[in-house]
């Protein structure tokens, strides 16, 4: 018997100039227009998508970086940890889960705060990081929000909050709900020391952070495209039983509809919020 052994084809030699041969930290793709992009070219564009404007989601430490004048930003409170008041377990508990955030982000929780400067105008600033269990806000983040807008209102200082987040935090179950009421009565103190508060809405603000402190602001600011609402829009379809428009809870879609103050691409933020201290006498 006589065996027949069919030689395989070479494999093609990849372009060594192709991007799909270039490592993935070094391109990312535009999930809007698919374009591929330098990554490091991207950071230096405020992470927009040069071809489409699309805003890309950003960390706290990066948001600050661009931000606020160089090396002017001073972290305010205690350095505090979430607890596990209520044992709470899903497929790993939570004292695990957060304790594995912490980890990957380097961060305390989902939010920065401290005193910063803006073109040498003094703020207090807050800043949430999705990256931390989806920016929640648990326990931790309403009591750094508390301490920023008393610490505002006592010095006299204009606040400024990039919220970043899917809500409050269910590990945490009352004690998150709790931080809605907490937050809204530190910037009802702010308000009435005669203070403003800049509310600037990332991607996603949604939630108990959307129904609280951050359409609370004296302005509302909006980055191009975010989803901004409450509750999600499938379950508001099903409670309604309407279809609703595909736009609906975008930033364009609350502009058209009033409910906040501006949509400002983020490159243009600085600028944005500098003027409007400026014209407040701030």
């Amino acid at each position: 018997m006589v065996w027949f052994f069919k030689k395989k084809a070479p494999k093609p030699q990849a372009d060594p100039d192709s991007v799909s041969n270039i490592p993935e930290e070094i391109w990312v793709k535009c999930p809007k227009c698919n374009t591929m992009l330098y990554k490091r070219e991207l950071l230096d564009a405020f992470s927009i998508c040069p071809r489409c404007n699309y805003h890309f989601r950003i960390g706290a430490r990066q948001r600050i970086e661009k931000f606020v004048d160089p090396g002017s930003f001073a972290p305010l409170g205690p350095v505090l940890r979430s607890k596990d008041p209520l044992s709470f377990k899903d497929t790993k508990s939570y004292s695990i889960r957060y304790q594995e955030y912490v980890q990957r982000t380097g961060l305390d929780d989902a939010i920065l705060i401290g005193t910063a400067s803006l073109d040498k105008k003094n703020i207090c600033l807050g800043v949430m990081d999705f990256s931390f269990m989806g920016g929640s806000m648990g326990s931790v983040v309403g009591e750094l929000l508390k301490v920023l807008f008393e610490h505002a209102a006592a010095v006299r200082i204009p606040v400024v909050v990039f919220s970043a987040s899917g809500g409050a935090r269910m590990q945490e179950g009352i004690y998150s709900l709790m931080q809605m009421a907490k937050v809204s009565i530190a910037v009802s103190r702010l308000n009435e020391a005669r203070v403003p508060f800049i509310s600037v809405l990332t991607d996603p603000t949604t939630g108990g952070v959307a129904a609280s402190f951050a359409f609370q602001g004296d302005i509302i600011l909006a980055e191009p495209g975010s989803l901004i609402g409450f509750a999600g829009k499938r379950v508001i379809e099903q409670t309604i039983h309407k279809k609703l428009p595909d736009d609906f809870q975008s930033a364009e879609f609350l502009l058209s509809k009033g409910m906040i103050d501006r949509i400002v691409p983020r490159n243009l933020l600085r600028l944005e919020i500098y003027t409007i201290l400026d014209n407040l006498g701030f």
